[in-house]
């Protein structure tokens, strides 16, 4: 049974927005449930749904489910300090951009970033769900393709962990105590009328 915090009695907000954007987060401690093949369809479908660039669509995600033979390739390509936890997720996901438009083989610029957008739809889809959905950079990068069999001119750019929500006890101490959904930073941190004008 889940023991994680509910975001949206930690997080505030200065403007009024959906409360799926404050659900969405990325905890740890996972259940070790199986999550049923239709709830991990509407992730992909909603990630289906993206805004790209001449609607080129470059995202592309591989998965495998724990218990099937793909989990072990999967696995295997998580570095270490993820392994740790992600054991106990229901599937494991590569998020992989096309890095050339399809329609004359040139370099896509955006590539990474309407891959993202894809990303994010798929996050908060899980979050509405109640799935935890925990993307990862923390990964064998360079040898993460070559397992994957991914081809030139497509990039592997993030894995995510599928799974339902557990308890923050299950986990190492020190990945334990960060089990809390995080802040941001306040809008004139992050948006600001006119030129660029950040201090960071």
């Amino acid at each position: 049974m889940s023991m994680l915090p509910n975001p949206l009695e930690v997080r505030s907000r200065d403007h009024d927005i959906l409360d799926l954007f404050l659900q969405r987060w990325s905890p740890r401690a996972l259940s070790g449930e199986a999550v049923n093949e239709e709830d991990l369809l509407r992730l992909f479908e909603a990630a289906r749904w993206a805004p790209s660039t001449y609607n080129e669509q470059e995202w592309r995600f591989l998965y495998a489910k724990k218990g099937t033979p793909h989990w072990d390739t999967f696995f295997g390509v998580l570095l270490e300090a993820n392994q740790v936890w992600c054991k106990d997720a229901a599937y494991l996901i590569a998020v992989v951009a096309r890095e050339t438009f399809v329609r004359n083989g040139n370099p896509n610029p955006v590539a990474i970033l309407d891959t993202g957008a894809a990303m994010q739809n798929l996050l908060l889809q899980a979050a509405h769900l109640n799935l935890v959905a925990h993307p990862m950079a923390g990964f064998d990068w360079e040898g993460g393709p070559k397992t994957f069999n991914i081809p030139d001119g497509f990039r592997l750019t993030a894995m995510i962990a599928v799974g339902k929500p557990g308890n923050p006890e299950t986990l190492p101490a020190e990945l334990a105590e960060r089990e809390q959904p995080t802040e941001r930073k306040p809008l004139e941190k992050i948006a600001r009328e006119g030129t660029f004008s950040f201090e960071e």
